[in-house]
């Protein structure tokens, strides 16, 4: 397969599955299993292709919270959206420091896989019963920072799926609130993390010997792929269980362990 075909192919993937709760990560891995690994430097620019994605999808809420920010309500969201990625910032960045993340290969990414799966699916039975509630609490606020820190730790977790499933249980009974949040605190998040990265690898002189069309041609398609994806996920949930993706999770992570090599 080309190699800018095959760019394509892993943009399109990342598009498709970073916002979705079914781990990115499992998939990217697959992906390069066959389609041949990628520089960190890639992999770093298709997730911001993602992030602009989802940005774009927001951009009325954004700009709705920031221009409102005089009313008590936007005040009072933004101040929750702030405390969650400070969260995440402030216990997140030790312990990436510490070097307190599992490997991105296959054994520890699938049980991830599995495990997130069958939790999914208890905590959304739990979330059920106590309510349909759309107002996030201070305590959802910093759950959600501290799901995003562990889904940081357990590659294959997925970070959407960790901090909607903890908004829930924490209260907020709602999936598309839930989901709503999570994904605005997602932004800052992920760009922070992204442009964490982008500097380590700088730093370390990773930065040289890339194919720039490949690059450009993956970035397009994990932006408009990921913008497909979250508006037809955000007009799902209104009707639907996550349950389909806590079965293709538990499906995937079970191929991953049976089919590829565990060292991958």
């Amino acid at each position: 397969m080309s190699d800018p075909l095959s760019a394509l192919l892993l943009g399109i993937l990342e598009g498709l599955t970073e916002f979705l709760p079914v781990s990115s990560t499992g998939h990217l891995l697959i992906a390069q299993h066959w389609l041949g690994a990628r520089s960190d430097f890639f992999n770093i620019v298709i997730q911001a292709g993602a992030i602009l994605a989802i940005t774009l999808v927001f951009r009325q809420r954004i700009w709705q919270l920031a221009t409102g920010l005089g009313e008590r309500d936007n005040r009072d969201y933004a101040m929750k959206l702030a405390v969650a990625f400070l969260v995440t910032a402030l216990v997140g960045l030790p312990v990436r420091l510490a070097g307190w993340e599992l490997p991105e290969t296959v054994t520890p990414v699938a049980w991830a896989l599995i495990l997130g799966g069958i939790w999914m699916i208890l905590a959304e039975r739990i979330a059920e019963r106590r309510g349909d509630a759309t107002h996030v609490t201070w305590t959802v606020a910093v759950l959600v920072g501290l799901a995003q820190v562990v889904a940081g730790v357990f590659p294959g977790t997925s970070r959407s799926a960790a901090a909607i499933f903890m908004a829930m249980l924490a209260g907020l009974g709602r999936r598309s609130s839930a989901t709503e949040f999570v994904f605005l605190v997602g932004i800052p998040t992920m760009f922070a993390a992204s442009a964490y990265a982008f500097l380590e690898l700088w730093k370390d002189g990773g930065l040289g010997g890339e194919a720039w069309g490949d690059v450009a041609l993956a970035f397009a398609a994990a932006t408009a792929t990921g913008f497909v994806v979250v508006k037809w996920l955000l007009g799902y949930i209104k009707r639907h269980r996550f349950t389909g993706f806590a079965v293709y999770r538990i499906v995937l992570g079970a191929a991953l362990l049976l089919w590829l090599p565990a060292g991958d």
